[in-house]
């Protein structure tokens, strides 16, 4: 089953939190930075192989 945990939250952006870390299905990503979008979205190619993009704007990089 797919789970999701959300660790403290450390700030906002375009009105949404920002939460220090991100659990997925139970790998952990750290917030990272925001990504730069424009009125199209927020293009893939600024993402490492080990980030995921969540809205609106937030990088997640892996954590070691």
């Amino acid at each position: 089953m797919f789970r999701t945990a959300l660790g403290p939250q450390i700030g906002t952006h375009l009105g949404k939190p920002i939460y220090k870390t991100v659990e997925n299905d139970g790998t952990t990503y750290i917030f990272d930075r925001l990504a730069e979008c424009d009125s199209e979205g927020c293009p893939l190619d600024q993402l490492a192989s080990n980030e995921m993009l969540l809205p609106p704007g937030l990088i997640y990089r892996k954590a070691s």
